[in-house]
């Protein structure tokens, strides 16, 4: 069974299928639909001579039961409740991009995933059930996490003091859900050059590896 993933970003969408070495990137942007998404999905793939079976769509929202359930604040309309199984004619499996990226990560116990761009993107696995989580948007100092370690509270702060929140949002995060492990990944992970204890960066290739996994077991999610 070959398996094509889709990563949709605020800014880019990558496309990856089973057997494939290099991905395929489409640009989005803050309007781009799903009505948008298929027609250039189908179009990349056919000109790179791609065949899939299924699909699995990491989405930077919330998914429950497979669904998308509101439209995400950076990119347009359509979203909530759209069939992809009909647009693709084939089965999907869509997820939360951060429980995607969890997943890829996964190499045993406990993990917790925590994704630091945009905002803060939270999941945890543990054996076959994948966990997405909101943690970004837990209330912390007048406001939540994630405005206080999200890009918007990069640019603000600077470098070294938006380091010092990511640590301490850490360690809030380590307390809270006791994890053996935690990831770390997103976009801005690069700067943290002192990882902290049961820490390790994670890749963005492991959206990729936890959308092939998706098919591979019997997962919850």
């Amino acid at each position: 069974m070959k398996v094509l993933v889709i990563d949709i970003g605020g800014s880019n969408i990558k496309l990856l299928v089973t057997g494939q070495l290099e991905r395929i990137k489409i640009p989005s942007g803050s309007h781009f639909t799903p009505d948008q998404l298929v027609p250039l999905v189908q179009e990349a793939t056919k000109s790179a001579q791609w065949t899939f079976d299924v699909i699995s769509i990491g989405f930077p929202g919330v998914v429950k039961h497979g669904k998308i359930i509101a439209d995400p604040v950076n990119m347009g309309k359509g979203w909530k409740g759209f069939d992809f199984e009909k647009a693709f004619t084939c089965p999907v499996k869509v997820i939360n991009d951060a429980a995607m990226q969890a997943l890829g990560s996964y190499e045993g116990g406990k993990l917790l995933f925590m994704g630091f761009g945009t905002g803060l993107g939270t999941a945890m696995v543990f054996e076959q059930l994948i966990l997405p989580l909101e943690g970004g948007h837990l209330p912390f100092k007048m406001g939540t996490f994630e405005n206080h370690v999200g890009n918007a509270a990069l640019a603000k702060l600077g470098k070294n003091k938006w380091k010092e929140m990511v640590y301490l949002t850490i360690e809030h995060f380590q307390h809270c859900f006791q994890p053996d492990q935690i990831v770390l990944g997103g976009g801005n992970s690069k700067y943290l050059d002192d990882l902290p204890a049961n820490c390790r960066l994670g890749s963005n290739k492991n959206a990729f590896t936890g959308g092939f996994r998706l098919w591979e077991g019997s997962y919850t999610f």
